[in-house]
């Protein structure tokens, strides 16, 4: 687990949905596009043209103009060639109708974010880039980018990642069937389980079964090409669908196990670094290329008896709004409040901590040594089960940490495997998921293009 886990926000709209991400460095992607119902103005003498409908919102042509620069910027970055701007600001637009519609679906079942939770997040990003405040102002501005943008694009991925943990997290299913269909899977591996792949990815979708062949073709030729030596960083800015599509399709390093499985699969057949595959899931085509493998590193499950803590906390960030004193009152309030019966730890915990454990009552689960950074576990350590710490101070922030349990696990304990695999198949599901979740949102969304070359691009 690592040790930014426990703390890290959804902080970038272009993140893998199912994990939690560390906040994005500004030099890597930088949001720019006002929320919904925010427009930034044109620029003066000029008229905001609309471009899209969606439902009862509007894009603007400065609105689109906006995230394409942002883009455009973090493409060169990563020194990834830009596609043709048309394609471009395709891509673009059609993740902004999805943001629409899930910012839309997200108003619809109330969830808000308050500006406590924005200027905590804001914070955080310019501690973890070495800024203040100020200078994170400037460092924006001189990309262009608008701070009450960038502060609207924080608040807007903060209500994502709510809505999507109440309408995609909490819904998934593991059946004990499915777990012990996994571990009998794993038992047949011997050496695959070990290595780590290196991919990247095009996403095709298939929204008609009538358009299969035609979409089969397409990824049957964006693969000729990568292999014929186009840079496949660069296929993927201009033709993949997927979230993840304006980084180069980069899925990082993944196990086998953490693949869909018809990656997996052709995987198995041919792992020779450099080989690009077209596979096909259901609704979509994909061109995968794997850049490289390494050996991967050896399960916690090894090296004899650990001793593990259950664990939940609350975080609180110090802020230009919440003084360190204020955040040392508050947090000695709240462990006052609990410990005389009057609040539960829990429920605090959802109202107050700027977490994304804030949803689970700032459950973290069952820690092992080193899951934590050393000031968090060095307190937890000496607390006993039901306890409460005072506020302790981390890179991250200030903290109440109660312990809930602990126990001793062996080595191969099977409820520990049960655990792992169940994990894993979750992460498999979650990224399933949380596409179709919001492939359903667009789709059931009102949408009007009114800039007909762009209606053109996403026809094709």
């Amino acid at each position: 687990m690592n040790k930014a886990f426990l703390y890290a926000f959804t902080l970038t709209a272009l993140a893998l949905s199912g994990a939690s991400v560390q906040a994005a460095s500004i030099m890597d992607s930088v949001p720019a596009t006002p929320s919904a119902g925010e427009q930034a103005p044109a620029a003066s003498g000029e008229l905001d043209r609309i471009v899209a409908v969606v439902n009862n919102d509007i894009i603007t042509e400065h609105e689109l103009e906006q995230r394409v620069h942002t883009v455009a910027i973090n493409l060169r970055r990563q020194n990834i060639q830009l596609p043709a701007m048309e394609l471009l600001r395709a891509q673009v637009l059609e993740r902004l109708i999805s943001e629409r519609a899930i910012l839309q679906r997200a108003r619809q079942t109330g969830i808000r974010v308050d500006d406590q939770m924005v200027n905590a997040s804001v914070e955080q990003i310019a501690r973890q880039n070495n800024l203040s405040i100020e200078e994170l102002r400037q460092r924006l501005a001189a990309d262009g980018v608008n701070f009450a943008s960038f502060r609207n694009e924080i608040r807007d991925e903060i209500t994502t990642q709510r809505l999507r943990e109440r309408e995609v997290n909490e819904k998934i299913d593991i059946s004990e069937s499915e777990i012990d269909a996994y571990l009998a899977e794993q038992a047949g591996i011997k050496g695959d389980d070990k290595m780590e792949y290196h991919v990247e990815h095009i996403l095709l979708p298939v929204e008609t079964p009538a358009e299969n062949d035609s979409v089969k073709t397409a990824a049957e030729s964006l693969a000729k090409r990568a292999r014929d030596g186009e840079n496949f960083s660069s296929l993927a800015a201009s033709f993949s669908r997927a979230d993840d599509a304006m980084k180069g399709g980069d899925l990082g390093w993944r196990s086998l196990n953490d693949l869909p499985a018809t990656f997996a699969e052709a995987l198995r057949a041919n792992s020779t670094p450099g080989s690009v595959y077209v596979v096909s899931s259901q609704r979509a085509w994909h061109v995968f290329k794997l850049e490289d493998k390494r050996d991967g590193v050896q399960a916690k499950l090894g090296g004899g008896p650990v001793e593990q803590t259950h664990a939940r906390h609350i975080l609180m960030f110090v802020s230009d709004i919440t003084p360190e004193g204020d955040v040392i009152r508050r947090l000695n309030d709240i462990k006052n409040r609990v410990q005389s019966g009057e609040a539960d730890f829990a429920t605090m915990a959802r109202l107050h901590s700027v977490d994304s454990t804030a949803t689970r009552g700032g459950d973290l689960g069952w820690l092992q040594p080193s899951d934590t950074v050393p000031e968090f576990e060095g307190v937890m350590n000496k607390l006993k089960p039901g306890q409460i710490s005072d506020p302790i101070r981390t890179p991250y922030g200030y903290h109440l940490i109660q312990v809930v349990e602990r126990r001793t696990e062996k080595d191969g304990n099977p409820e520990r495997m049960r655990v792992a695999a169940r994990q894993a198949i979750r992460q498999k599901k979650l990224a399933e998921a949380s596409y179709e979740w919001e492939r359903e949102l667009r789709d059931q969304a009102f949408v009007e293009i009114r800039d007909p070359q762009l209606k053109d691009m996403l026809r094709r």
